[in-house]
């Protein structure tokens, strides 16, 4: 079955939804029209890619398009590197929020085929570090249509629990991953998996110390440091995780009608103690985690303010 994903314009995509009627209504986050045409389903996304899903997808595309799409060939050279991982069937998993004072630790593993990672380039699917919290959004919302994926997230009141428990945040994101690839395996055909690739936050060792319960599928795992940029699927995770931790922050901000501001900087201790001043030390607990250094700097803060 073949893929095949294009740019087009506004005026081309309000063009091809009301030449072919397509369905406008219903339809997942993310998506802006789509309709199966022949044997080939065809989608249209909010960041104004078309996708064509099908044994006629080339036919398809040249008739809606316009344009002779040329078949596609396995045997063309890529213009990019390629990591074997790629190559492979393959679980990745990643986090974020966990250099975040604010906010969750979210957790995602993200299954991704060999034919589904050609599809995820060609979408634009990269390391989040260099996208924008709008372009993952669009992203996110286009991968968790196509890859079966588990995410999993820590919000602050249990986070602070687990650490008072004496749970460090390694162990946290080592059970965490440990059970997103668990539930992504129970997801699909493991038969067909090949590969299993985490981006390193610790050593191997320490890593299966702090699991609970195995491994699974422990002799097809890897641990890769930067693995976002070796692994389509990692980076597929890393999306996911950040986009579920974005709109976490989001809901954050609108429900307290305060700014919520990433990272753990001087502008992060500010703003967190504007909302110990509007609200009480409390409610910045519950949104927040604990044990960073940030909360005594909030704290010394006030106090200066104070004396002042």
């Amino acid at each position: 079955m073949a893929n095949i994903v294009k740019t087009i314009d506004s005026q081309t995509i309000n063009n091809i939804i009301k030449q072919y009627k397509m369905d406008t209504e219903n339809l997942p986050t993310g998506t802006v029209a789509r309709k199966k045409i022949k044997s080939t389903q065809v989608q249209i996304y909010r960041s104004k890619k078309i996708m064509f899903q099908g044994k006629d997808a080339e036919q398809v595309a040249s008739e809606v398009l316009g344009q002779k799409i040329a078949p596609t060939s396995s045997s063309s050279p890529s213009p990019k590197k390629t990591h074997t991982f790629d190559l492979h069937n393959t679980i990745g998993s990643d986090e974020a929020g966990s250099g975040d004072y604010f906010g969750p630790l979210t957790v995602c593993a993200t299954y991704v085929s060999k034919k589904n990672a050609k599809l995820l380039k060609e979408l634009g699917v990269m390391d989040s570090k260099t996208l924008t919290d709008i372009k993952i959004v669009e992203l996110a919302e286009q991968i968790i249509q196509i890859c079966p994926h588990s995410l999993i997230v820590l919000d602050n009141p249990n986070y602070n629990t687990k650490q008072l428990e004496g749970w460090s945040q390694v162990k946290m994101k080592a059970v965490l991953h440990n059970q997103a690839i668990k539930n992504v395996i129970s997801r699909i055909e493991e038969s067909e998996l090949e590969q299993i690739v985490i981006d390193q936050f610790v050593k191997a060792s320490t890593y299966e110390k702090y699991v609970i319960g195995k491994m699974p599928r422990k002799d097809i795992t890897f641990f890769e440091t930067k693995g976002e940029s070796k692994s389509i699927a990692i980076a597929a995770a890393s999306i996911i995780a950040r986009y579920a931790f974005v709109k976490h922050m989001d809901r954050l901000a609108k429900d307290l009608k305060v700014l919520i501001p990433k990272g753990a900087s001087n502008k992060v201790d500010l703003e967190a103690a504007k909302i110990v001043q509007k609200y009480d030390i409390q409610q910045l607990d519950e949104i927040t985690k604990k044990h960073f250094k940030n909360r005594d700097k909030v704290l010394d803060l006030i106090k200066r303010k104070r004396r002042n």
